[in-house]
């Protein structure tokens, strides 16, 4: 797995079908560095932004993922920022 870079202050998260066709389309055919993954979802560089795609369905009700233990709403956008 490629490191990426540190992320831009944004990103966005939104839920995929699969994980297989998703590192396919934004790894192989874009060239996106993938960051941290998981069995459910996978952080891409995407051109200085950072994408999280989340395995599951996109319902008008808010819906949960597991990241490092805790539950955040999919889908979402979100700043990243300094401790």
């Amino acid at each position: 797995m490629q490191k990426s870079r540190d992320p831009a202050p944004f990103h966005l998260a939104y839920s995929v079908a699969d994980l297989g066709s998703t590192r396919d389309f934004y790894g192989r055919l874009l060239g996106c560095p993938e960051g941290r993954i998981s069995e459910t979802w996978v952080d891409f560089d995407f051109w200085g932004a950072q994408l999280s795609l989340h395995v599951g369905s996109y319902v008008e009700a808010q819906t949960e993922s597991q990241v490092a233990g805790s539950h955040v709403p999919m889908p979402h956008f979100g700043a990243v920022v300094a401790w």
